[in-house]
């Protein structure tokens, strides 16, 4: 492709252009080099060593230095990590024909798995890109992105259509949304679940992470499009208003939802029989998940299926066959006087209460939360989860989640501050152990923060860690023990 072409410009020299990288270290020769200024590091500092390998062409969105002297074409536009993901897009134009993008802080990874079974049972050949990674057809991937970086993006989404993937669904991250992941995806549908803290390390405050969310209705959603919004959030009125702003078909779901409406829940143990109206009619439906965060999650999916295009009555049938995304309250096994271990990816304030809040009525012993707070991230959120935990659990192990390049201690401390009564175990391994052996008939451990990871990062380096490994682990200790 020509550089003309890949970046709709008319530059006098126009090359063929082999490749595309904001990444320095990735440029071979051909390649066009995007220089992104960065948190800590500038694109621009490394333009010498993406020429050095050959690169085409260099693109910025700031002054670059010496820019006449450079032996390529320099482009400067307005937003080079927009034009990025364009960029990306018309070099691996083909995408799956029914895209779907699903916004919020918690719920992300669910919706996105729940709307993906719901097309495969009505054979639409569905894949999702999320947190836990890309599941499709046939095959399943891990990744550390929720929402990949554009040209990583694109080349799998053109992939995923290559192999026959018609439906797709994705996480839209806070991060994704505000570093222009997106911009080049062709989007069918866009859900949004809830509005908590989070990420407050990277935005400036909850306005400036709302503006990031919004991003995906009041910008990358054209006129016309459906959008599907939790009905029941505090900030679901905000995205109802950006939505109709914008032009977007606004459907909601929920107990004050209009395309889905929540009349009744009966709460079970490992199920909820729920009474929904939808276009007049009433479906009672009986989602094989605990917790009532996970029908609302599930009430997004739906939703977004519906707005899709989907058959209603294929859809509420097929509700009732959800699985659990990996790590989202994940039972992971028992004691053998049946107490019930959990393992979820509750690391915010709200999701930890939400858990916690869904296992007390199945809890007639004692509650138990293992968990901690990352490193390099908010430590805002460290005494808010702290109080939760200490107000919703009976007893609370904190430990280390991922530390990061942060003293591990003084983490666990700004946790324990506000954690009255909580028991402090650094050693993760050991915290789940003691959890397990400590438990008694009718108790519930939940071990949160870190749910389908499987890798602690300490310093700079990422560890082997499984908390679903170590809960066998400490369960099959338990019961050797009391063979003994």
């Amino acid at each position: 492709m020509l550089l003309n072409e890949l970046f709709d410009t008319s530059h006098a020299d126009n090359p063929e252009v082999s490749g595309l990288t904001a990444d320095s270290r990735k440029v071979e020769p051909g390649f066009v080099f995007v220089a992104l200024p960065g948190s800590s590091v500038d694109g621009r500092d490394y333009v010498d060593e993406a020429l050095a390998k050959g690169a085409a062409a260099i693109v910025c969105d700031a002054p670059l230095e010496n820019a006449k002297d450079v032996p390529v074409p320099v482009l400067h536009v307005a937003d080079g990590r927009r034009e990025l993901a364009l960029a990306a897009a018309r070099m691996t134009p083909k995408q799956p024909g029914t895209m779907a993008a699903v916004t919020g802080t918690a719920g992300k990874t669910s919706v996105a798995s729940f709307l993906r079974q719901l097309w495969l049972s009505m054979d639409q050949a569905g894949a999702m890109i999320g947190t836990t990674g890309v599941e499709a057809p046939g095959k399943k991937t891990y990744g550390s992105l929720t929402t990949p970086d554009p040209v990583m993006l694109h080349s799998l989404l053109d992939a995923l259509a290559a192999d026959g993937v018609t439906h797709c669904s994705m996480e839209a991250s806070s991060h994704g949304l505000d570093q222009r992941r997106l911009d080049g995806v062709k989007l069918s549908v866009a859900g949004f679940t809830n509005l908590g803290r989070d990420h407050l390390d990277y935005h400036t405050d909850m306005d400036d992470y709302l503006r990031a969310k919004l991003r995906l209705f009041d910008t990358l959603m054209m006129p016309g499009q459906p959008a599907v919004i939790f009905a029941d959030d505090a900030y679901s009125a905000s995205m109802v208003a950006a939505s109709k702003a914008r032009g977007l078909d606004v459907h909601t779901v929920g107990r004050g939802g209009s395309l889905i409406a929540l009349k009744r829940v009966e709460q079970h143990r490992t199920e909820q029989i729920a009474e929904l109206t939808h276009g007049g009619q009433v479906y009672r439906v009986c989602l094989p998940l605990a917790g009532e965060f996970q029908l609302a999650n599930a009430l997004v999916a739906v939703g977004m299926a519906l707005a899709s295009g989907s058959d209603a009555a294929a859809v509420f049938n097929a509700m009732q066959n959800l699985r659990g995304a990996p790590g989202r309250l994940e039972r992971v096994g028992q004691t053998s006087e049946g107490a019930p271990v959990y393992v979820d990816y509750a690391h915010k304030p709200e999701a930890l209460e939400s858990v916690l809040t869904a296992l007390r009525p199945y809890t007639t012993g004692d509650l138990v939360v293992v968990f901690g707070c990352g490193g390099d991230r908010d430590p805002g959120k460290r005494p808010i989860m702290g109080e939760i935990a200490a107000r919703l659990a009976d007893r609370v192990i904190v430990t280390d989640d991922n530390p990061r390049t942060e003293e591990a201690a003084l983490i666990r401390r700004a946790v324990l501050d506000a954690a009255t009564g909580a028991q402090e175990i650094g050693d993760r391994r050991e915290a789940i152990f003691e959890a397990v052996h400590a438990l008694g008939g009718g108790d519930t451990l939940v071990v949160a923060g870190k749910g389908h990871e499987e890798g602690q990062i300490v310093g700079e380096h990422v560890l082997p860690f499984s908390d679903h490994a170590v809960v066998r682990d400490a369960l099959s200790a338990r019961e050797a023990d009391g063979a003994r």
